[in-house]
């Protein structure tokens, strides 16, 4: 270790003298510039708890695609076991089939559930794994707000009864979510969604019927116009 110099240091030439080498370059980009650019090939993994009416746990593994901001349900359970987890892992990337070849690094925190078998499963796609650090929940941000979203506009509205109820629940609204909830990130346009759509002439004052479908009873509600 260099001896620090017994008088202030001023300049380089000072810290040359002191035997103290300059610190390392720092040109690589920072996580958020790396998400960013990255984004179109980055799909993120978190688990989701839920406590259901008569106060049993659930947990639930959801996966987002950083790029169009697309949610999938992976599975509930009330025991999230490795070989469990593993499994999803196995189902999500069949029910993906081609689009895997689009994606291209696997996002996921340092839960011991995801074993080197999980691992393997992407790695296979040719899929390169991110750890987020510990304890650090703003390095897998995207599906920390997907997940906040989970909770705020339906698990925090919704009594659930068993699995086979929130695995119902989370079915319905992630396809809300994904073919009509509008995300800021994409210009208000949903996940499945690659263009607007089609407005009307401004000029055109023909009287239009809107149509209102329910979703979840009636928590939510999505609108359209009429054909």
């Amino acid at each position: 270790m260099p001896r620090l110099p017994d008088r202030p240091v001023h300049g380089l030439g000072d810290l040359h003298a002191a035997g103290i080498d300059p610190a390392p370059q720092r040109s690589g980009p920072t996580w958020r510039e790396f998400l960013t650019a990255q984004a179109h090939g980055i799909l993120a993994a978190d688990f989701l708890h839920i406590d259901t009416i008569s106060l049993k746990r659930l947990y639930a593994l959801v996966f987002i695609e950083h790029g169009t901001r697309r949610v999938h349900l992976a599975g509930v359970t009330a025991h999230p076991t490795a070989p469990w987890t593993l499994q999803q892992a196995r189902n999500l990337t069949m029910t993906l089939g081609r689009r895997m070849d689009s994606l291209h690094f696997l996002l996921r925190d340092r839960d011991s559930k995801y074993t080197n078998a999980f691992v393997a499963v992407f790695q296979a796609d040719d899929m390169e794994i991110l750890l987020s650090p510990p304890r650090a929940r703003k390095a897998n941000a995207v599906c920390e707000r997907a997940v906040g979203t989970l909770r705020r506009e339906v698990l925090a509205r919704i009594l659930i009864y068993n699995e086979a109820h929130a695995v119902k629940v989370l079915t319905e609204y992630i396809r809300h979510y994904n073919q009509h909830r509008p995300h800021h990130s994409r210009q208000q346009l949903p996940p499945d969604s690659a263009e607007p759509p089609a407005l009307a002439h401004v000029n055109d004052l023909t009287p239009h019927r809107i149509e209102r479908r329910p979703v979840l009873g009636g928590l939510i509600n999505e609108y359209r116009q009429a054909a």
